[in-house]
């Protein structure tokens, strides 16, 4: 029993070292033929359905300055022409455009250039006996407020001053100062008034020595 059991174990490994020895065959045969094929020369066969190759003209190279002229041919079928989340890719390019071009427009938009009163610093009172005319120096301060993001120039301040609706005085000032971003500049001024004529009466009203305080009512615009 034991000898039978023994040729049969030698039986079947011949047979697998045979078709082991097999396979190496078949792929030293295989290699042998893609060399042989590798040294076949190009031949082109003309005849009366065929055409010469436009690309090598029928030598089966080309030459090496030629190479990048090259097109190469993808099946539409591949996946290359299918990247993935192309959507999301442009999703997120136009939000990014618009989140750049918002910002652009935020800081570069002009914004208001703010005027505040800042109050009425000096007065000071002349009189024209002669003339009766009563003379004022004002000076006033404004508060210029810049709410952009870049620097704006204050080119010129115009300030009038009212005494019953008629204009007895005005000041203009050129090239007043450059004002930096989100910031303010305070700015003084002066301005002249003469109030006479039509209005001789307030020069006798201001010299009455029974009057110890004199009040008029006069608008700065």
């Amino acid at each position: 029993m034991g000898s039978v059991l023994s040729l049969s174990v030698n039986n079947a490994a011949s047979r697998q070292r045979k078709k082991a020895e097999a396979e190496d065959d078949d792929l030293l045969d295989s290699r042998d033929r893609v060399e042989d094929i590798a040294k076949f020369p190009y031949v082109e066969f003309t005849g009366q359905d065929s055409i010469t190759c436009p690309t090598c003209q029928g030598t089966g190279c080309i030459p090496t300055e030629q190479v990048n002229e090259l097109v190469a041919l993808i099946p539409y079928s591949d996946q290359r022409l299918r990247p993935q989340r192309t959507k999301l890719y442009v999703l997120l390019s136009v939000l990014l455009c618009l989140l750049v071009s918002g910002l652009v427009v935020f800081f570069l938009f002009p914004h208001s250039v703010l005027v505040d009163d800042d109050g009425i610093k000096v007065v000071q009172v002349w009189f024209d006996k002669k003339n009766s005319v009563v003379i004022l120096a004002i000076t006033a301060t404004l508060r210029i407020r810049n709410s952009n993001f870049y620097s704006v120039t204050v080119t010129s301040l115009t300030s009038q001053v009212q005494y019953m609706n008629t204009v007895v005085g005005a000041q203009q000032i050129t090239n007043v100062s450059s004002i930096q971003p989100l910031s303010d500049k305070l700015v003084n001024f002066t301005v002249k008034v003469e109030l006479g004529g039509p209005f001789s009466y307030v020069y006798f009203f201001c010299t009455f020595p029974k009057v110890k305080v004199h009040n008029i009512l006069i608008f700065m615009r």
